[in-house]
């Protein structure tokens, strides 16, 4: 049975793309089979994987309005080794089309369902907004992984996304709960990123991955060759800490 997991965070420019990119890419390098699902409309999921969105015969938009399913509409990350579920301009009408439907915010764990038994992992990569798009992840999802900055604003923005969650499991999905923190950006020289880091290890304990992303131009430069960056250069500091960051995945889930 597959692990579904959210990438999110209600703070634009905080990581989330590179974390799921680089995540799908170390569990991949680890053993694990994994699905990539580029829920934001801007499809940068998808490019950093090395898939072309403007040629994607399929995408996530055909899944959710349920005229393609997983199987049909995955594309092959041939440098990550793990399966993509692209994204490209077509996805932001699908919030429009999603209103008048159905099951409007279930559309995506319908569709992960048929394909449970293909992965171990399931990443979600969620659009800065709370959208019908973002609600669609965390409904299908076990759990949210939270990439965030040592950064005062980013606590602000943490207590957003914790009701929101609170909101999704109370309504939506009693599953939902947060697996982990992810200090993203890391600069160790800098106090301040310090003192929040000390902060939120006091404030969620055990909810704080061991891991570290350090900042790292590395990981900066890798979707520009449509690589992850632990592809990209294995043995950037950036690089290692995004699988080591996977090993640690590996071992939470197995104790969930």
């Amino acid at each position: 049975m597959a692990k579904i997991f959210c990438v999110a965070n209600q703070k634009g420019g905080v990581g989330k793309t590179t974390t799921a990119v680089n995540l799908a890419a170390g569990l991949a390098q680890v053993g694990q089979r994994v699905l990539l699902v580029d829920l934001d409309p801007q499809g940068n999921a998808t490019m950093g994987s090395g898939i072309d969105k403007r040629t994607l015969a399929l995408s996530i938009y055909e899944v959710l309005l349920e005229s393609a399913s997983v199987a049909e509409a995955r594309a092959r990350s041939e440098h990550g080794r793990y399966d993509v579920l692209g994204a490209n301009r077509e996805l932001s009408g699908a919030e429009v089309e999603l209103v008048e439907l159905e099951r409007r915010e279930r559309r995506l764990k319908s569709a992960l369902q048929a394909a449970d038994a293909d992965y171990d992992f399931v990443l979600i990569d969620c659009p800065p907004s709370l959208s019908l798009l973002t609600l669609n992840g965390l409904v299908s999802a076990h759990g949210v992984i939270v990439p965030m900055q040592c950064e005062y604003f980013a606590l602000e923005g943490l207590s957003d996304l914790v009701n929101t969650i609170k909101q999704v499991h109370a309504n939506l999905n009693p599953d939902l709960q947060i697996i982990g923190l992810l200090r993203v950006m890391f600069d160790p020289r800098i106090t301040l990123q310090q003192q929040v880091s000390e902060q939120l290890r006091q404030h969620f304990g055990d909810k704080v991955f061991d891991s570290v992303i350090p900042r790292n131009v590395r990981l900066a430069e890798a979707p520009s060759y449509g690589q992850p960056g632990v592809v990209f250069d294995p043995n950037a500091k950036g690089a290692l800490a995004y699988v080591d960051f996977a090993r640690e995945m590996v071992e939470r889930v197995r104790r969930m």
